[in-house]
């Protein structure tokens, strides 16, 4: 097994094991904290008069769903892919998946899930009229392969428009569990650039070089600094399950684990207003259009 396969079995391994399961349990608080960029995705979505959109590292589904809604895309018939104004999520976690089909049935809505990885998935030629991703596309090993992959799903002059993170530097609040928490753990692993994860696309010049490689033209790349909340009484659970430190928490002892997370909870009192944690987002909108191939 080369490295990149390997890096792709750990993907899975991860997204399918604890970290899916860990955005499984927390989706309600997840939803609502990054609903801001979930309506930027649905706007572009209805300015580009879109139809077949494909949600890329849908996870749970809350961004497809939001676009299935506000296309009105409900009712009889609501599974066909084929049918006008209809979504699909495609993301490789099952748990993820699992939730988002059951939110989809619940709601009769137009949209379905596909469990698979979008960096090599066949979706079809020229299927998608629209491709869209709320954080779900700094995670591949192969972003090339992956937006290659994309661009064939893509109908010529689709747009593609996603939301990523910029640089930790930008964004302390995301990082704040684990500086805190490193002095009690010197083997919680540090963050690279170079490898897949939340900050995988803070160059824009590296993910500029990444579209135009796959077939991507018209590419904008455009700096968004959002303001997000979540309820401070959810703060503990948050830190707790997600990101690197909710991974190594696991393994730490039970006097350990509560040093921890009274050291790291305090270490988040700058970003706390009374009932409410609040913080800026600095993240990419990145626009582009499938060229004429």
């Amino acid at each position: 097994m080369d490295i990149t396969q390997r890096d792709e079995a750990e993907q899975t391994a991860r997204w399918n094991g604890a970290a899916g399961q860990a955005w499984v349990d927390t989706r309600a608080v997840l939803d609502e904290l990054f609903k801001p960029f979930e309506k930027l995705l649905v706007d572009a979505v209805v300015t580009e008069h879109a139809q077949h959109v494909l949600d890329v590292g849908c996870g749970t589904g809350a961004t497809t769903l939001a676009v299935a809604r506000r296309l009105g895309a409900q009712g009889p018939g609501a599974q066909r892919a084929d049918a006008p104004g209809h979504t699909v999520g495609v993301d490789l976690s099952e748990p993820m998946v699992t939730v988002a089909r059951a939110r989809a049935e619940q709601e009769g809505a137009r949209a379905s899930f596909v469990l698979a990885d979008a960096q090599d998935h066949d979706f079809g030629p020229a299927t998608f009229d629209m491709l869209i991703s709320r954080f779900g596309v700094m995670f591949f090993n192969d972003s090339v392969k992956a937006f290659t992959n994309l661009r064939r799903a893509a109908r010529e002059d689709a747009a593609l428009r996603f939301i990523a993170w910029r640089g930790p530097a930008e964004n302390p609040f995301m990082t704040t569990a684990e500086r805190a928490a490193a002095p009690f753990m010197p083997d919680l692993p540090a963050r690279r650039p170079d490898e897949p994860g939340q900050f995988a696309f803070a160059d824009a010049d590296r993910v500029r070089r990444v579209l135009e490689e796959s077939g991507w033209a018209g590419i904008d790349i455009r700096p968004v600094d959002v303001t997000c909340a979540l309820p401070e009484g959810e703060l503990v659970r948050y830190f707790t399950r997600l990101g690197p430190l909710g991974l190594v928490l696991r393994e730490a002892d039970e006097r350990t684990r509560t040093h921890i997370i009274e050291t790291v909870r305090a270490a988040f009192d700058p970003y706390t207003r009374g009932a409410e944690v609040r913080f800026t987002a600095a993240c990419w909108t990145v626009g582009a259009r499938a060229s004429a191939t």
